[in-house]
């Protein structure tokens, strides 16, 4: 018996919230330890597939590999596009946030975040690739109720809330009480829609082809869910003419991508008024009083707040470290007996 509880002293809990962008680690006692890009390079030599590099080395590689080598992203719209790779992933992130330690050593228990619209088959999928990692045992949590309790709301109380989590390839929005979720509605919609529309609209407007991580460059370093007064802020891009088929460069301005991020800015407001629209009365008079709580990467767009706020009437407040708040919310459930009852079996 004393070998037992011995083994399981050593074993190390961790929460991962496998993102379609970024994947975040938490470790008990520990707190966040990884926070890395979800993409995977793999390099083939006499027919064998190995991996090569794995998170932000694997992302610098992004559309500049050469044949033989692929940066790839596991994760689609939240759920696991290709199984091996991401088995092969979570085991590369599990080993680096626990330094390395042995397979044995980290045999532990393991809670995994999942989009509350994923099917049977997408958990599943995730429930394997992480029990193929290294898990002893897995359990499955929503991610507005991870991304809740990380952002410090009282879900477990008699009271209504609501959260909007703004990830890479979807957006979940959720009205939580007394520890369960009241309704929820999940749109395909994220960080890379909006990175694609930008791409689309550069194309369009000033013929110029960009690749992903430029789109997301501009995203981050001029975007805006509100269009400004004026033209806003400029900035350079580079990219490959599509009618001289030269390298280019041009200016585009925070009006230009404000206007290209119109269409899925509107969809995740449409998203929160139909889960307003569905919320029972008692939970909206409560949610008229704490507001919307924003959380996920692109919570973070400049003025995304103010672009729902408008369009519900509503207080919006945006999470701090909105980029991290599903992880810490699957991981304060490890020390927090609250918090028991909003893990499911895997």
């Amino acid at each position: 018996m004393k070998i037992f509880q011995r083994f399981a002293s050593h074993a190390q809990d961790v929460a991962i919230d496998l993102g379609t962008v970024n994947t975040v680690i938490y470790v008990r006692g520990r707190g966040i330890v990884l926070n890395e890009p979800s993409v995977i390079a793999i390099e083939t030599r006499d027919g064998v597939r190995r991996v090569k590099a794995v998170g932000a080395d694997a992302k610098l590689m992004m559309g500049k590999t050469p044949a033989n080598l692929e940066a790839l992203r596991p994760l689609r719209d939240g759920v696991i596009a290709d199984i091996d790779l991401a088995e092969q992933m979570i085991k590369h992130f599990i080993d680096k946030a626990l330094d390395g330690t042995s397979r044995l050593r980290r045999r532990g228990h393991v809670v995994v975040c999942v989009p509350s619209g994923s099917t049977h088959v997408e958990r599943r999928a995730i429930r394997d690739a992480a029990s193929n990692a290294g898990a002893s045992s897995v359990q499955l949590i929503e991610e507005p109720l991870a991304a809740a309790i990380g952002a410090g709301l009282p879900v477990t109380e008699p009271q209504g809330t609501m959260v909007v989590d703004i990830g890479g390839g979807t957006t979940e929005v959720a009205v939580l009480s007394l520890g369960g979720v009241a309704h929820s509605s999940s749109v395909r919609v994220g960080g890379d829609k909006m990175d694609d529309m930008i791409a689309s609209y550069i194309r369009r407007k000033h013929n110029m082809m960009i690749g992903e991580m430029t789109a997301e460059r501009i995203k981050l370093a001029i975007g805006s869910a509100v269009p400004p007064q004026d033209e806003g802020v400029v900035m350079a891009v580079k990219g490959r003419d599509l009618v001289s088929g030269r390298p280019s460069e041009i200016s585009v301005s925070e009006a230009e991508i404000a206007e290209a991020l119109a269409e899925p800015v509107g969809q995740i407001v449409s998203a929160v008024k139909a889960a307003l629209e569905r919320t029972p009365p008692e939970l909206s008079a409560d949610i008229i009083d704490a507001g919307i709580m924003l959380t996920g990467g692109g919570a973070l767009l400049r003025r995304m707040d103010q672009a729902i706020s408008a369009a519900t009437g509503l207080p919006v407040l945006v999470a701090d470290d909105a980029l991290i708040c599903v992880a810490m919310g699957a991981g304060l459930t490890f020390d927090d007996r609250s918090y028991s009852g909003v893990l499911m079996a895997a």
